[in-house]
């Protein structure tokens, strides 16, 4: 597990503990077959610029980052199954619970994403 902190252009901040997905095993279980993801946690899955739901049983929102950190791409509620995002230009992913980005003024570019104790490029 490491902390994460999302922070916006306003200074807003998010911050969490997340699952690190960084080996080829890992990358490919992602949240397949977990009953749910609990609030204030989430998986960072790296290399990555592609997501899927299938076998997921439970909505979730992605953030997708490049090697600088900087958010790429916002993806919200991914529905289990039928889900599925790209975000060229990625180099990773921030997957959380499903509203976790509801009340944090998100954007492309203009947010960052800062990681304790991983190194990602």
């Amino acid at each position: 597990m490491t902390d994460i902190t999302i922070t916006t252009a306003s200074g807003q901040q998010l911050c969490l503990r997340a699952e690190v997905a960084d080996s080829f095993f890992k990358r490919f279980l992602g949240l397949m077959g977990r009953p749910d993801l609990p609030k204030g946690t989430g998986m960072v899955i790296y290399p990555c610029s592609s997501i899927h739901m299938m076998f997921m049983r439970f909505p979730i929102d992605a953030v997708f980052f490049d090697k600088k950190n900087q958010i790429v791409k916002i993806a919200h509620r991914l529905k289990p199954w039928t889900g599925f995002s790209i975000a060229y230009g990625a180099y990773g992913v921030l997957e959380l619970p499903a509203g976790t980005l509801d009340d944090i003024d998100l954007s492309v570019d203009a947010c960052w994403l800062s990681f304790d104790g991983i190194h990602l490029a």
